[in-house]
């Protein structure tokens, strides 16, 4: 009988357990940022309060506007003027202020001039920014440096006003137009938005013939309708709401913009051309006063009401991307 004698195997040492790691070195969970928590509940009670409260104050004083050039003479003058709480309802000021002629016929001056002037100033914009959005064109610093000092400093009232009378253009629409046609600032968000377009795509556009008008109208263009229309609302606005140059250089009545007209019958109390006065509006059954007032107000607010939401979408994006890729 044999017997196997087995050697006794050797007992492997377990390793030895790893030190802790010091606290400042062990991760701790990252909080999230404050955006992108999960608001409470009193946090959006409080945002809906403040959003209340802003468009209350925004609605409000348009809403008695819209209401008081709806209300009778009577009515207004029982509330001493602006008119809260509806009470007798009539639509007679704006068939009066439409079939007098002068607000008629000064909203048509202010449609054309915003009109003419909006597609003259952006056009001479686009084509000002595209040059200067090139860095090697002819005279580039030089042509920047003159835009960016008509941001500062400025010719002043008399030299424009001599200017404008020695071209001729006194008692002219052209010169409701041409003294603003350009903005600096305008020009420089165009130049920076064109700026930010990838170089190859102009590049490539180049070697395959075309030539930098066909760059400008089938490439860059519809690359940029954002931009462009923001710009052209600016330029609109402006042209539409704007009455002292037409209060310098217009001197026959019949061609004053709307807002000169506003300017003159609102704020300073002038008597509309034909207009009743207020101690006849008894026997002719017409309305006077505050009610015609606001519905001048009304009807000079109606055309940018109607333009700017069609182009609000695109105000955020051309105006932040114009201004980051500069």
């Amino acid at each position: 009988m044999t017997t196997e004698l087995t050697q006794p195997t050797a007992m492997v040492p377990a390793p030895a357990p790893r030190p802790a790691a010091p606290a400042r070195n062990r991760r701790r969970p990252r909080k999230r940022p404050i955006w992108d928590e999960e608001p409470s509940r009193i946090g959006s009670a409080g945002k809906a309060v403040a959003l209340a409260a802003v468009v209350l104050v925004v609605i409000f004083p348009l809403y008695t506007v819209v209401l008081t050039s709806f209300s009778t003479q009577a009515h207004t003058i029982e509330t001493g003027g602006l008119v809260v709480i509806p009470g007798d309802l009539t639509a007679q000021a704006y068939v009066q202020i439409i079939s007098g002629g002068v607000v008629t016929r000064a909203v048509l001056v202010s449609v054309g001039i915003t009109a003419v002037g909006t597609v003259l100033s952006t056009v001479v914009s686009i084509m000002a920014a595209f040059g200067l959005s090139k860095p090697n064109s002819f005279g580039h610093r030089t042509i920047l440096f003159v835009f960016l000092i008509t941001m500062f400093f400025g010719a002043g009232m008399i030299p424009t006003y001599l200017l404008v009378s020695n071209l001729g253009l006194i008692n002219s629409y052209w010169a409701l137009i041409l003294p603003t046609a350009v903005s600096a600032f305008n020009v420089l968000i165009l130049r920076n938005f064109f700026m930010g377009i990838e170089p190859g795509i102009l590049e490539a556009a180049r070697i395959d013939g075309a030539g930098e008008w066909r760059i400008l109208g089938q490439i860059v263009l519809p690359m940029s309708g954002a931009v462009i229309a923001v710009v052209a609302l600016f330029y609109g606005v402006g042209y539409f709401n704007a009455f002292f140059n037409a209060m310098l250089y217009i001197n026959d009545n019949e061609k004053w913009p709307l807002q000169l007209v506003l300017r003159s019958y609102v704020l300073q109390g002038a008597n509309l051309p034909g207009g009743p006065s207020a101690t006849d509006t008894r026997a002719t059954g017409t309305v006077a006063g505050m009610p015609v007032k606001m519905a001048v107000m009304v009807l000079a607010l109606v055309p940018i009401l109607i333009v700017y939401p069609f182009v609000q979408r695109h105000f955020t994006k051309g105006v932040i991307f114009g201004a980051i890729k500069g």
